[in-house]
């Protein structure tokens, strides 16, 4: 699977049964469908915080495409008081998290069960998503 930012190939990484595409490149990270939930803990806390319903930010980025299904994938707002910007799949292939993003979100996780957990271990295996 290759990196919808830079084309480079995606490696895995396997955290607790749940396979992370990291791209060594841009730093982002390839999540299939539902493995953020696995990652989190809690499936209903996970959708209600990611899911927040309000379009996203205007982004200047190029529309990026799923690295499973090629379609271009759509910005997608978490919910809270800071919130991320992240893409996804239309036909719900997955999320793709730009470099800190994904860490980010975990750290917000932490009331959800295991998402600092999983934050911190981002943060040691990819030592710059953090920034």
């Amino acid at each position: 699977m290759d990196c919808p930012v830079c084309r480079e190939p995606l490696i895995v990484v396997e955290y607790d049964a749940v396979e992370i595409d990291y791209c060594v490149r841009c730093e982002g990270i390839w999540l299939d469908a539902g493995e953020l939930e696995l990652l989190f803990g809690n499936v209903d806390a996970c959708h209600a915080f990611m899911h927040h319903g309000d379009p996203a930010p205007v982004s200047r980025e190029r529309p990026r495409r799923c690295p499973i299904c090629r379609r271009k994938m759509v910005k997608a707002v978490t919910r809270e008081e800071h919130p991320v910007t992240y893409d996804r799949c239309v036909r719900g292939d997955g999320l793709w998290f730009d470099k800190g993003e994904l860490a980010e979100i975990l750290a917000h996780g932490a009331a959800f069960g295991r998402g600092e957990t999983v934050s911190r271990f981002l943060r040691e295996v990819f030592s710059s998503t953090a920034d």
